[in-house]
């Protein structure tokens, strides 16, 4: 099965009501190989930057709705969606879930922006989510609440992952090394077009910014933070007169303190608000444990966990001896209260959090806090605390 834009003759006044309407995405746009693909009864994309459009289908459209699909379709190569979709293990059977899950995280943000998709666009709302997040979070809801009249049955495999018999098609695939040089550019765009009106969505500036900032791993960043933090408490030596100096016996009459060197405790604040994925948080534990160790500070280890309210607090060898009680609402500053009023008083404090918290004005007096953001869309604490975003597909 395959065909070419001749099968289109909508195709060139679709492209042009796209690439007027949205210029961040002409590059994608002109990029993205459509071809007429007859009796799939859909329109798709593929892995190969291949748009698949059954002819029958797309004659029934205004340009406006045409290019909207093809403004969609890009969108799911942009974001990703395909190989999101395996690494969230999508199956045969739940690819429709996932579809309108991916659908959901592509309209919340442009429909409002002016795309005119046919029917009835799918909207987080539909199956309970918040505008703003992930499809994977909405992968969740959707499996429960999936609308059986998703303005589209069909994505490709661009969008789920699953390969469809016009996959094969002999149309020009863009090579991989050429689609990340195309999505770079995309992201550059967007970032010019933010500079230049101030109108690109939310959810896109950030896209744009991750794609051109370099990727770095969250695990070193971490581990870059712990162990500054406890260098600078390590090197706070202070004289003391607990104990007698070694150099006592030639001052004679002299009384000499000694050298003291403080314990190095930490405390990690666990967020356990019904808003917390257990699987993240169990994850960062995890990591945040190995690291302690490897700097020798597993014996040292104040644990808490806290919602609205601080609910554990015990000394521990391990995370894994934390209960993880909680589930309502959230104050991670009810927190580092409580781990700042630790006897003896921590050093660093850890804090794992979705960000949906309020924040005290300041930090606590001497003592170092470090953010464990978990998810990328995150919101941000305040400037006084050194921040690690933990993404959700770490």
């Amino acid at each position: 099965m395959s065909g070419s834009d001749v099968g289109l003759p909508g195709l060139p006044a679709a492209r042009l009501w796209a690439a007027t309407r949205f210029p961040y995405l002409a590059n994608a746009l002109f990029g993205v190989q459509v071809t007429a693909t007859p009796e799939i009864a859909t329109v798709a994309v593929d892995d190969g930057w291949r748009i698949h459009a059954d002819p029958a289908v797309v004659a029934e459209w205004t340009a406006a709705q045409f290019g909207s699909v093809l403004i969609h379709h890009i969108c799911h190569l942009l974001r990703d969606h395909g190989p999101r979709a395996q690494a969230a293990g999508v199956t045969a059977d739940t690819s429709r879930s996932w579809t309108q899950a991916a659908d959901a995280e592509i309209n919340d943000d442009l429909v409002p922006s002016g795309l005119e998709l046919p029917g009835r666009p799918i909207q987080p709302e539909d199956f309970g989510g918040r505008p703003g997040a992930l499809a994977e979070q909405y992968f969740e809801l959707t499996r429960e609440h999936a609308r059986p009249d998703s303005w589209i049955v069909e994505c490709g495999s661009g969008a789920d992952g699953g390969t469809r018999g016009w996959d094969r098609s002999d149309a020009r695939r863009i090579p991989a090394w050429q689609a990340k040089l195309l999505v770079r550019l995309v992201a550059q765009d967007m970032l010019r077009h933010n500079r230049e009106t101030g109108a690109l969505p939310g959810s896109l500036l950030r896209w744009a910014q991750l794609t051109m900032e370099p990727v770095i791993d969250w695990r070193t960043v971490l581990a870059a933070e712990l162990r500054r933090a406890v260098t600078v408490t390590a090197g706070a030596v202070d004289y003391s007169y607990s104990r007698p100096s070694r150099r006592a016996s030639s001052a004679d009459t002299i009384i000499l303190p000694s050298l003291r060197r403080p314990t190095i405790e930490i405390a990690v604040v666990c967020d356990t608000s019904g808003s917390m994925s257990d699987d993240l948080l169990a994850t960062a534990l995890a990591e945040v444990e190995g690291l302690l160790r490897s700097l020798g500070l597993g014996r040292h280890i104040h644990l808490l966990a806290v919602d609205a309210a601080v609910h554990v607090v015990r000394r521990a060898t391990s995370v894994k001896q934390l209960q993880l009680v909680g589930g309502g609402g959230t104050d991670m500053g009810a927190g580092i209260a409580a781990a700042a009023a630790l006897k003896p008083r921590p050093a660093v404090v850890v804090v794992l959090t979705d960000g949906l918290t309020s924040w005290p004005e300041r930090p606590p007096r001497g003592v170092r806090v470090i953010v464990g953001l978990l998810g990328d869309r995150a919101p941000r604490p305040p400037s006084w605390a050194r921040v690690v975003t933990v993404p959700a597909a770490s």
